[in-house]
């Protein structure tokens, strides 16, 4: 039996063919793995057979406003919440907010204003652009959009908005909380000076030999 070589292939069936892995690649779907410690992160590699499920992250922050949601988005946004940090005057930022509001993803959204509150983004995820999204402890850095659906996804919120109607997110807060001003402190009441004592009477001297007083 003869065998066609590889390299006679028509340059036809050679870019079908690396299109087809190229389709494969982009086709790739994203898993959702946690580890020992209850870490989240998500990656384009099948979890190891021998993983053992653990239990959702401890101590991750919690939406305050997932009172009312369905049983299944709530348990969802409990055990993977998600924070969007924006700023102002940012495009991207409000592509952002409209995907989650439009997916129905509860979140809660942070804004980046002062050098203070860019200095803690910087600290939180090693760089100052914007906007960052954050799923449970993932970090999606930059706006797309189809990355982020396919995290989404795999941390198991719903494709289509299933909010109860009237449902609205809680309004943007400060990166950092502003603190209170101290009052300025009362002005010392003045301390009432004692009355000087009575003057002593004149001496009348030689000149006034009778002591008249004037």
């Amino acid at each position: 039996m003869y065998l066609t070589p590889y390299k006679s292939l028509s340059p036809r069936l050679t870019g079908l063919a690396l299109l087809l892995v190229a389709a494969g690649a982009m086709a790739q779907p994203i898993y959702r793995n946690v580890d020992k410690n209850g870490k989240v992160t998500f990656s384009d590699r099948a979890p190891a057979a021998s993983t053992e499920p653990a239990a959702g992250p401890q101590g991750a922050a919690t939406p305050a406003n997932t009172a009312g949601l369905p049983y299944e988005l709530r348990q969802v946004a409990q055990r993977y919440p998600v924070t969007l940090y924006t700023s102002e005057d940012c495009a991207p930022c409000s592509a952002a907010r409209t995907l989650l509001t439009t997916r129905g993803v509860p979140f809660e959204e942070r804004t980046v204003k002062s050098n203070e509150e860019i200095e803690a983004l910087q600290r939180l995820s090693s760089q100052s652009s914007l906007p960052l999204l954050t799923i449970g402890s993932q970090q999606l850095k930059g706006y797309g959009d189809a990355e982020w659906s396919q995290y989404l996804d795999a941390a198991g919120y719903p494709k289509s908005n299933s909010l109860p109607a009237g449902y609205r997110n809680a309004p943007a807060r400060p990166l950092i909380a502003a603190q209170q001003a101290a009052p300025a402190p009362r002005a010392a009441a003045p301390v009432a000076q004692p009355a000087p004592p009575p003057a002593a009477p004149s001496d009348p001297g030689a000149g006034n030999p009778a002591g008249i007083k004037f």
